[in-house]
């Protein structure tokens, strides 16, 4: 387990303010917008960075003023950080050799880690001649044969080409789960995240905004920097006008529409509605009854295929974002500049707290 503690850490103007607990065997995605401060974060985990306040645990071993050595921190940095004037099986053996290992042991490890990330071949050669996944994959392994507690991965795959990244996200959740190593990732890729981690944190500004799981953190944002963090772009202001026709909900109104909130509200109210939930529906097109939804008229102004589904830009009282699958879009049959109705049921609406 990871136990982070009133940790700070200044250098200029920016300031880091953390907390934060990560179990034993997890993988743990640390989200931002660039300059937030999460490889000043994991740099202090690692030890690269000092705090001048609080407490850093590692698998229940106070190790704030430890050194990096002695911290059982694997760091993978951005640039990978291998020697270049060595060899391949040369940066593996580089932990070992630091740990103090016996030389037939030193070669057990590296052949060992190699294999875990299938680069045997490349033990041979050195690092200028390969490509950027087979140095990322040598990266890991010289990490991961240190024998780390904690493997600590800044941006692994941002250099790679999609296909290769997809590839080696794979590989790293099979590599965490057969290992069982509690790992954290940086990145600011949802794709990525989603692929390779279970729970995360969204920070912002040298502070952490929310931690839980990815699913939480997508669908109910704690603030709307996290909603829109997580490219949840339909966040309204509206005004609690009195009880819903259902118990315990709320109608809110929002740019001349009426929205069903749950719970009992007064005053202003803050909500999001993900795309993805949105139902979009030409005029006059209703599929049963539903007096509780929200019919707002709309505009098609911009359809854009994203492969995996089609971003509708909405325009009307209210601007709205639908993402709609290719086959619903096709049967929708609509054009832009198309008339279309946008439907949100209540289960699709979150009241951002505070």
């Amino acid at each position: 387990m990871i136990r982070v503690e009133g940790l700070v850490y200044e250098v200029g103007t920016f300031r880091l303010e953390a907390g934060l607990e990560i179990g034993q065997g997890e993988y743990f995605m640390l989200m931002g917008p660039p300059g937030s401060g999460k490889t000043a974060l994991v740099e202090c985990l690692a030890g690269l960075r000092q705090p001048s306040a609080g407490r850093i645990e590692i698998a229940g071993r106070d190790v704030t003023a430890a050194e990096p050595r002695d911290r059982g921190v694997g760091y993978v940095p951005q640039d990978y950080a291998l020697f270049t004037t060595r060899t391949v099986r040369e940066n593996i053996a580089f932990g070992p050799q630091v740990r103090g290992l016996a030389r037939a042991e030193v070669e057990r490890t590296v052949d060992r880690a190699a294999g875990l990330l299938g680069i045997e071949h490349l033990l041979g050669r050195r690092i200028p001649g390969l490509s950027g996944g087979e140095r990322q994959r040598v990266a890991l392994a010289r990490a991961l044969a240190a024998g780390p507690a904690v493997l600590v991965l800044d941006e692994p795959v941002s250099a790679l080409d999609e296909s290769t990244r997809e590839s080696v996200c794979a590989e790293l959740r099979r590599l965490q789960r057969e290992l069982a190593v509690t790992t954290v990732h940086i990145s600011h890729n949802l794709e990525e995240a989603f692929s390779v981690a279970d729970r995360g944190a969204v920070m912002c500004h040298g502070r952490i905004r929310q931690v839980g799981r990815l699913d939480e953190l997508l669908r109910r944002p704690a603030s709307e920097f996290v909603a829109r963090f997580m490219r949840c772009e339909n966040i309204f202001l509206g005004a609690a006008r009195g009880p819903g026709p259902a118990p315990e909900t709320t109608a809110v109104e929002a740019a001349g529409a009426t929205f069903l909130l749950p719970g009992r509200r007064l005053g202003p109210v803050q909500f999001t509605v993900r795309p993805e939930n949105i139902v979009v529906e030409r005029p006059g097109d209703r599929r049963g009854a539903r007096p509780a939804a929200a019919e707002i008229p709309v505009r098609l102004s911009r359809a854009v295929d994203r492969g995996a589904y089609v971003r509708l830009e909405l325009n009307g009282a209210m601007r709205l974002v639908a993402h709609l699958a290719p086959r619903a879009f096709a049967e929708l049959g609509a054009a832009e500049g198309a008339e279309l109705v946008a439907v949100v049921r209540p289960e699709a609406v979150h009241v951002i707290p505070g």
